[in-house]
């Protein structure tokens, strides 16, 4: 539940790159989600979402299905997943057991100003509990994020964790330009995914084909 005295996005983002598997897969939504992660732990193997508000979670699941083998995070804010509810649900129903989804809940619509969510306090723990996540906690601290995320057992399905944190409107520079098409073809690179070739009227063919 949001708290007085949050950590700020840094202090959990610190924690999460030091606790990274080498083989994760990492996305991230919108604005400094994705800002602040590529200054901190820019790697091929980051997605960053840029103006596509709550398509992080969705993504992400894709991404765990298809590489079962491979941890996939996903940092997504409380305003969009509020926005694209029916994602978690999926994810409740899909259950798989390779995602973590990081929650950032502060309150805010950061992306976009900072305007204030319509329940702030809204227990997204309990929420995605209700939806089939038994793996699903309300985090405070960076501490208690250290503990949580390197204690979950395998095999259980996906994990939530809700990160209490305080807002953070003023936009941080990224190291790099995200665009979008280069981060596509890098995370592609990264993960050895063949490059889609669209035809003119539909279709398409995978370019190892």
């Amino acid at each position: 539940m949001v708290n007085a005295a949050r950590p700020s996005r840094a202090d959990y983002y610190k924690v999460l790159a030091d606790t990274l598997p080498a083989n994760a897969l990492v996305v991230t939504s919108l604005g400094n989600a994705s800002y602040l992660w590529a200054a901190m732990h820019h790697a091929p193997e980051n997605f960053y979402i840029e103006d596509a508000m709550g398509l992080a979670l969705p993504l992400a699941l894709g991404l765990a299905i298809a590489q079962p083998a491979r941890p996939v995070v996903v940092v997504e804010g409380d305003g969009a997943v509020l926005m694209h509810l029916g994602a978690l649900v999926t994810v409740g129903a899909v259950a798989p057991d390779n995602l973590t989804v990081l929650l950032i809940q502060n309150g805010v619509h950061a992306a976009s100003g900072g305007q204030a969510l319509t329940n702030a306090a809204l227990d997204l723990a309990e929420l995605a509990r209700s939806t089939g996540i038994a793996r699903a906690t309300n985090v405070a601290t960076p501490q208690a994020f250290a503990s949580a995320i390197g204690s979950a057992p395998a095999g259980r399905g996906a994990q939530v964790l809700v990160l209490s944190t305080e807002p953070d409107v003023e936009v941080v520079r990224p190291p790099i330009a995200l665009d979008p098409v280069l981060t596509k073809h890098r995370f592609m690179a990264a993960i050895g995914a063949p490059r889609y070739i669209p035809t003119m009227f539909g279709g398409g063919r995978l370019e190892s084909e």
